[in-house]
This record gives structure tokens, sequence and C-alpha cells, in this order.
């Protein structure tokens, strides 16, 4: 089962962006978008995604500046938020980022360190980190190899591929034809590598809570 999350002052943030939509949007492009959303909960992600209680699937993967940076160990200097977005195009993936960044510290205070995965290319991720001010850790997942390993992959319907081809080009963006993105999932990762925490949501306009992930990493100490 998914974690819910509260409503509180991300959802805030974001719900200013989701009341641009109707204001912005064609009635056909809401639909396709809504279309896409459904498409991505009718197929049985949530069900499938790794969850609490869970192992983490260790990995390596190079940050922005072509770094290597292994999950397990960061685990040793203590728990991990680990999270996804889906490329710095997304304006909620970019509001949360901002958001997560000025929470920062006080995920620090709880003793986590907080690692960002996308499928975007380096050059593009590291555009993304530099245009939102990050100083925490941004992994490319190119192909969403580990994505895939935590289940959390899924392939955009065709109307919504066609937009965002149009739009801003993805496959350029993420240098593959794949039309797979990750949900907005967000994990706590305790130490053994268990998942103590879960934010899965099919809608990508919903994001997990700073309250929530402080919550969980306060529950370890």
């Amino acid at each position: 089962m998914a974690t819910n999350k509260s409503k509180g002052e991300l959802d805030a943030l974001l719900d200013a962006k989701r009341q641009e939509g109707p204001g912005k949007f064609t009635e056909e492009k809401i639909r396709i978008y809504a279309d896409g959303i459904t498409s991505v909960a009718d197929s049985g992600i949530l069900e499938k995604a790794l969850n609490v209680g869970d192992k983490a699937p260790g990995f390596t993967l190079k940050n922005a500046l072509n770094k290597s940076v292994s999950l397990y160990n960061e685990l040793e200097n203590g728990p991990i938020v680990l999270t996804w977005y889906r490329g710095g195009w997304c304006p909620y993936c970019n509001i949360t980022l901002h958001y997560l960044q000025e929470k920062l510290p006080e995920f620090q205070k709880a003793g986590a360190t907080l690692i960002a995965l996308t499928p975007e290319l380096p050059d593009n991720s590291l555009s993304t980190s530099e245009k939102n001010k990050l100083e925490f850790t941004v992994l490319s997942d190119v192909g969403n190899t580990i994505g895939k390993e935590y289940g959390v992959v899924f392939t955009l319907t065709d109307e919504v591929a066609s937009i965002y081809e149009a739009g801003f080009g993805l496959s350029e963006k993420n240098g593959d034809n794949s039309n797979q993105l990750p949900l907005a999932v967000t994990y706590v990762i305790d130490t053994n590598g268990i998942i103590q925490y879960a934010f899965l949501d099919a809608d990508y306009r919903e994001r997990a809570e700073a309250t929530a992930i402080l919550t969980a990493l306060n529950k370890l100490n």
C-alpha cells in the first residue's frame, strides 16, 4: 500500500502550479494528461514498486560532475532520503527540488543524506542542479536502470509522449527513445538498506512532504 501524504507546505506550493493548468491548457491537453495519470495508476506499478520493508538494491551512479556515488557507501554515514524526479523540464520537479534544498539542513540534522535520481543525461542534470542551487547529490540514472530495479518506471502514453517530444525533446534530454519516466517517488532507507518510508503516487503532481520524511527519519534515531 502506498504511503499517503498529509497536505502541507510543499502541497501548497504545488497546488499553485496545479491551478494554472485549466487556464493554460486546452481541454484536449488536460484530457491527455489526465488519461496519462490514469494509465500509470492502472498499470499496477504502485503495487509492484518497492515499498516499506523491502531491501533497497545497491547502485553506483555518476553525479553531475562525473564522480561515482554508491548507495551503500553513503549508508555507512547514516540513513538516505532517496528521491526521483522526472527532469529539469518538469515544473513540479523544480518546485520540489527547491523545497528539498530548503529542508536539507533539517534532513542533515536528523543524520540523513539526500540523494536525487533522474533519467536525464548528466549535462542536463548539472544544469538543473545549478539552476536550483542544489547542495545535495543528483545522480543520472540513464535509461532508468536503477529505477527499474526499484520498480518505479513506467511508459508514457503515446499522446503524452508526443506532447513532451514536441515541447522540449524528451528523447534528447534522456538520450533514448523509450518514453519511460520514473514515478516521483521518495524513500527513506535505513543503514541496513531497508526501506522504512515510501511515498508512491501515480500523479506526478503529488510529492512527499518534508514533515513525513522527517517523521520517518526521527523514528530511526
